[in-house]
């Protein structure tokens, strides 16, 4: 009975993030053909590799022409937050037998993470079954992100004018507000800040460099912001 409680309750509490995700995955299921993924690949690709980011920029190098070691060396970068996220929630899922931390890596995303870790933040991680809410977002997350794959696919070739909708604004929002709440202190200001800067100023680089030189200029301000709080906290003693 609290296994279906809790699973219920992951879909639930993610549902919020699934509207804002929506827009995102019918783009990227209309911009497969123009790309010149076809249909097929465009679903497997979302069921297989599941990461939507990743997926667009995938797109967008395959349609200018880039060769296969830069599309998978840019993704690598552009999903190496997802480590960060994995060791974060592994003191809660440490436990469990691999048929489950297995699915639950490969589901993680940057929605679930924030449901996942508030609830486990709230609950200090109790509960013989909160690896069952953990899959409830994951399930609800993964379902959505295909259903509207597929539909954009379809939709794509019945508007073929659907990307300039202007519908990525709800996955903006969505990013926003999953980032806000996080911004507790002036390290993670400061790395959401240089990142924000560089990808503005470097958004005209080909091949999407801009993305990598944001997470590079991110990670360096608040590894940095931090190492100066550890030796003020340091002196202050």
């Amino acid at each position: 009975m609290m296994r279906r409680v809790e699973l219920r309750a992951g879909a639930r509490d993610t549902f919020p993030l699934l509207l804002g995700a929506a827009p995102f995955g019918l783009i990227f299921g209309a911009l497969a053909g123009p790309s010149g993924v076809p249909a097929p690949a465009a679903l497997a690709m979302s069921a297989l590799v599941f990461a939507g980011s990743s997926q667009f920029i995938a797109l967008s190098l395959l349609g200018a022409g880039a060769g296969v070691g830069l599309v998978v060396f840019t993704t690598l970068i552009v999903n190496l937050r997802h480590a960060l996220y994995a060791a974060t929630l592994l003191p809660h899922v440490e436990d469990l037998p691999l048929r489950w931390r297995i699915p639950l890596a490969f589901w993680l995303t940057d929605e679930t993470f924030a449901v996942v870790q508030a609830r486990y933040a709230a609950h200090d991680g109790a509960g013989p079954h909160q690896h069952w809410y953990y899959l409830g977002s994951c399930l609800a997350m993964y379902g959505n992100w295909l259903a509207w794959t597929a539909a954009g696919v379809w939709m794509g070739h019945a508007s073929p004018d659907l990307q300039h909708w202007g519908l990525e604004f709800a996955m903006a929002a969505t990013f926003t507000g999953i980032v806000a709440p996080m911004l507790r202190n002036r390290p993670m200001l400061g790395a959401a800040l240089a990142a924000s800067a560089t990808a503005l100023m470097a958004r005209a680089l080909p091949y999407k460099l801009g993305l990598l030189l944001a997470a590079f200029a991110g990670i360096v301000a608040g590894v940095w912001l931090e190492e100066r709080a550890a030796a003020r906290s340091e002196v202050a003693r």
